[in-house]
């Protein structure tokens, strides 16, 4: 299962997930344009591109955390 799938498996209301907002980080090493639209259209609340930078790293999990 891919990222896009467990997302979908998450925001689904009738999976047996227990908290259907959890925040859900996309983080992809294959960073091309469009990839975050794609990400946040799929349902994830941000996106990360590797090589990951410490300060995005915090921003996001300060935000989210």
């Amino acid at each position: 299962m891919d990222g896009f799938a467990a997302t979908a498996v998450i925001r689904d209301p009738a999976s047996h997930v227990r908290n259907h907002k959890v925040p859900i980080i996309a983080m992809t090493a294959n960073a091309m344009q469009g990839d975050r639209e794609h990400c946040l259209e799929a349902g994830m609340d941000n996106y990360l591109a590797k090589p990951v930078k410490k300060d995005e790293l915090l921003a996001v999990l300060v935000k989210w955390g």
